[in-house]
């Protein structure tokens, strides 16, 4: 087992952290083993990256076979693009390193949680392709392979969850141009990766709507996409099990939701492990 921390300088002069979760090969199994990766976008609504979507996430990926990298992002005041071209950058490394982390560099997935969900749907969609390409970034080269999505925050339309996007945003958090251009159901496409989305629909703080906007885009776009809706359970579920409800908060054990991280594993199994 290997564990690796990377850092990431922000273009605001912010720094992220990419913790890297890595499972060794085996002489005596397979040497030569190249495994699927996910990178790991926790929540927080900007204010935080979080524990519970980070580590435990981790640990649900390798269970899996998975290679997992959690990516801990700036939160504000760096607004946008800054957290989206530290996922670029991360991507970048992920597969710059695939050899030595013994990753499939064409199986590299994303999963995003509530505000790490529209990064996560960034690395995954167009959206931002051109702010990346100013950057320096080949969108065609950072873009994921995969996308999984938990109660994600995605759209800044009708649907948005306001506070989100004004630590997204910031001053520009009216400009109906930028509002577009982070709204990730506008930019779905031929290019979108296979799609793995989750939520509950009674959760009051990002709007399930969020994930039924992104789901019809996929089916009008004719991308594949695996959609569970849960009938109850609040925001920021995690695994949905004690191991990740936040100190004191019982309601984040949702028994109805536990079976997402098994739906996830199958669905990679069956879309990127050969």
């Amino acid at each position: 087992m290997q564990y690796v921390t990377k850092t990431i300088k922000g273009i605001d002069g912010s720094v992220a952290t990419l913790t890297g979760y890595i499972i060794d090969n085996s002489k005596e199994i397979d040497p030569d083993r190249r495994r699927p990766a996910v990178l790991i976008f926790p929540g927080g609504g900007f204010n935080k990256v979080t524990d519970r979507e980070a580590e435990p996430i981790a640990m649900m990926a390798l269970d899996a076979g998975v290679q997992a990298f959690v990516l801990r992002y700036s939160i504000a005041p760096s607004q946008y693009p800054v957290q989206m071209l530290e996922g670029a950058e991360a991507m970048k490394m992920i597969r710059a390193n695939a050899e030595e982390w013994h990753v499939d560099p064409k199986a590299v997935t994303v999963i995003g949680f509530s505000c790490g969900g529209q990064l996560a749907a960034s690395m995954a969609t167009t959206t931002g392709d051109d702010v990346m390409r100013e950057n320096g970034y080949d969108p065609d080269e950072v873009r994921a392979n995969g996308l999984a999505l938990g109660y994600p925050v995605l759209t800044a339309g009708k649907y948005r969850h306001e506070g989100t996007i004004t630590k997204l945003l910031g001053d520009k958090k009216s400009d109906q141009a930028m509002l577009d251009e982070i709204s990730c159901e506008k930019h779905v496409d031929a290019k979108t990766a296979p799609t793995f989305i989750w939520q509950t629909v009674t959760d009051a703080v990002v709007p399930v709507q969020n994930s039924l906007l992104f789901i019809n885009a996929c089916v009008e776009a004719g991308v594949s996409v695996e959609a569970h809706i849960f009938p109850q359970g609040p925001h920021s579920l995690a695994l949905a099990t004690a191991e990740t409800a936040a100190a004191g908060n019982d309601a984040q054990i949702e028994p109805s939701a536990q079976v997402w991280p098994s739906l996830w594993a199958a669905w990679v199994e069956r879309n990127f492990i050969n």
